[in-house]
C-alpha cells in the first residue's frame, strides 16, 4: 500500500463545498470528501504553520513538550519510519518554512519550489517594488523588505505571472504529477505534499476571484492585516474574503490535477490520499483578519483560539473502506500512528498520538478522546497566557494574553460563532476544561515550571 499525504495551508473547514458550504466551488474537494472517511471534529493541536507539521510528522504535541520546532535528535519521523520499512520517499512542497526544520529526514528525494509569500530566490533590483496593496491593508513584511507589505514584496518577487499555470500551487501540483509518472512502479511509496497556498497573499487569477465579488473597483485585497477588520470598507473586506474563496477554489483544482492523475496510472487502487491543514484564518470575524495579532494598531493582545482557525479539515481515503463522516474528536498528533497502523507498520514508543484506524474500519467503533487541545507554544513567563483553547462536546475555552488574563467560554451548540463569553454563568466548567488541560500537560511530559504557569491561568 502506497501513501500520498496533501497538506495545503491556512484551509479553513467551512470553505469547503462539501462540509456544508453553498457559496465555496471546490468540486475536485467535494469528490474526494465523498470518496474518504471525514473528520468532522479534527482540530489544530501545535498552533501555527510549523509546529504544527512536526506535530503531523512525529505525532507528539511540539506545543507541550519543547520550545521550538522541526526534527529533534530524538525525534523519528513518519518519512523516516517508513523509509526503514522499504518505503521509497519523497517530498515536494513550496513552503519554504520547511527548510529550516530538517524534515527532510527520512527523505530519499526532497523537491522545494520557492517564491512563496516573502522566499526571495531572484532579486529584481532594477524594479521598484510595487504597491499593490496600500500600507495599513496588509501584513507588513520581514528582514531587508520590512518596509513593504508582504502581498507587494510577493508581486515583485513573482512579477512575471501571466497565467493561472505559473502560481505556485499549479507548478507543484505539476512536479507531484511527474513524480508520480516516474514511480508508479515502486512497490511502495511514501509521497509527500506540502502546498503553501492558501496561505496569503491571496493572488490567484482574477477571473477566479470574480467568480465571487464582480464589480469591484477599488486596490486588490490580496493579504489580512493581521489586525482589526474594521479598517476595511465592507467592499474590501469582501474583496479579501473573494481573493480567499479563489485560492481556494485554484487549490482544490490543482488538488483535483493530482488526482486525476492518480486514477490514470491505476493509483487509486493501492494508494491512502490523506488531505488536511494546518489552521484557518480569520476573514473579518471577530473584528480580525488574519491567523494572529501583527497590527501596531491592534492594541487587544495576542489572539483566542476560535474554531476559524482551529477546525480544519482531514479526509482519508483507503482502498477498501467505506467512505463516510465520523464524529470522533481527533488532532494532528493522532494522524501519524493512525496512517502507520493503516499500513501495517509498528508505531515508535515515542509516540503520543493515538491511532484511529479503527474508527475508519468502524463508524460505530469508541474513541477515547474527550477534549482536544490548541495551543501555541507554552512559555514559563507568568504574565504571558499562550493562546490556547481545550474543547470538548459542549464547551470550548480559550485562555489568552498578558495579565490581566482574559479566559473566554462558549457553549458549542448554543454558540457556534463564539460571540457570548459565559464564563461567569459556568465557571464550573471553565474549571473542568483547565483542569482537564493540566493533566494532559502531565500525562505527555511537559515540565512543571510551565505546568505551575498554566496552572494559574484561569
Amino acid at each position: 500500500m502506497n501513501l500520498i499525504l496533501m497538506v495545503s495551508d491556512t484551509f479553513r473547514y467551512d470553505h469547503i463545498g462539501a462540509n456544508g458550504n453553498s457559496w465555496i466551488k471546490t468540486p475536485e474537494l467535494d469528490r474526494l470528501t465523498g470518496e474518504s472517511v471525514t473528520f468532522d471534529r479534527c482540530y489544530t493541536a501545535s498552533f501555527p504553520t510549523t509546529v504544527h507539521r512536526t506535530d503531523l510528522v512525529t505525532g507528539r504535541y511540539t506545543f507541550a513538550c519543547r520550545d521550538g520546532d522541526g526534527l529533534t535528535a530524538n525525534d523519528i519521523s513518519l518519512a523516516e519510519v517508513l523509509a526503514e520499512a522499504g518505503y521509497g520517499t519523497q517530498m515536494i512542497y513550496d513552503t519554504y518554512h520547511l527548510v529550516r526544520m530538517n524534515l527532510y529526514r527520512g527523505f530519499m528525494g526532497w523537491y522545494m519550489h520557492r517564491g512563496q509569500e516573502g522566499d526571495v530566490p531572484f532579486t529584481r533590483f532594477n524594479y521598484p517594488i510595487p504597491e499593490v496593496v496600500p500600507r495599513g491593508k496588509a501584513r507588513g513584511a520581514g528582514g531587508y523588505f520590512k518596509a513593504f507589505g508582504y502581498a507587494n514584496l510577493n508581486a515583485w518577487i513573482n512579477r512575471e505571472w501571466t497565467w493561472e499555470e505559473d502560481r505556485c500551487c499549479a507548478v507543484t501540483a505539476r512536479h507531484v504529477s511527474k513524480w508520480l509518472e516516474e514511480n508508479y512502479k515502486r512497490d511502495k511509496f511514501f509521497l509527500w505534499v506540502d502546498f503553501f497556498d492558501p496561505h496569503e497573499p491571496w493572488n490567484p487569477p482574477e477571473y477566479l476571484v470574480e467568480l465571487y465579488q464582480s464589480g469591484y473597483t477599488g486596490p486588490p485585497m490580496l493579504h489580512p492585516n493581521y489586525g482589526h477588520a474594521s479598517v476595511y470598507s465592507h467592499a474590501e473586506l469582501k474583496n479579501l474574503h473573494a481573493h480567499y474563496a479563489a485560492e481556494v477554489t485554484l487549490v482544490s483544482k490543482w488538488i483535483g490535477h493530482i488526482l486525476r492523475k492518480i486514477e490514470d496510472l491505476q493509483l487509486d487502487k493501492d494508494t491512502i490520499v490523506v488531505f488536511t491543514t494546518d489552521h484557518g484564518t480569520y476573514l473579518g470575524e471577530h473584528d480580525r483578519t488574519g491567523k494572529s495579532n501583527r497590527s501596531e494598531d491592534d492594541q487587544r493582545g495576542s489572539w483566542p483560539l476560535y474554531d476559524e482557525l482551529t477546525h480544519i479539515p482531514l479526509m482519508i481515503r483507503v482502498p477498501g473502506i467505506k467512505p463516510g463522516r465520523r464524529d470522533a474528536l481527533v488532532q494532528p498528533p493522532d494522524i501519524m500512528p493512525t496512517l502507520l497502523e493503516l499500513l501495517q507498520v509498528p508505531i515508535p514508543s515515542r509516540v503520543q498520538g493515538e491511532s484511529f484506524a479503527e474508527v475508519i474500519h468502524n463508524p460505530g467503533a469508541q474513541w477515547p478522546r474527550q477534549y482536544a487541545f490548541s495551543s501555541e507554544t507554552l512559555s514559563a513567563e507568568w504574565d504571558d497566557v499562550r493562546p490556547t483553547s481545550v474543547r470538548d462536546s459542549q464547551w470550548t475555552l480559550h485562555m489568552h494574553g498578558k495579565l490581566p488574563r482574559r479566559p473566554e467560554l462558549y457553549h458549542l451548540s448554543r454558540d457556534p460563532r463564539q460571540q457570548n463569553n459565559v464564563l461567569g454563568e459556568h465557571p464550573e466548567e471553565a474549571a473542568r476544561l483547565h483542569a482537564a488541560f493540566a493533566e494532559f500537560l502531565r500525562q505527555v511530559g511537559t515540565g512543571e515550571e510551565k505546568i505551575d504557569v498554566v496552572e494559574d491561568w484561569l
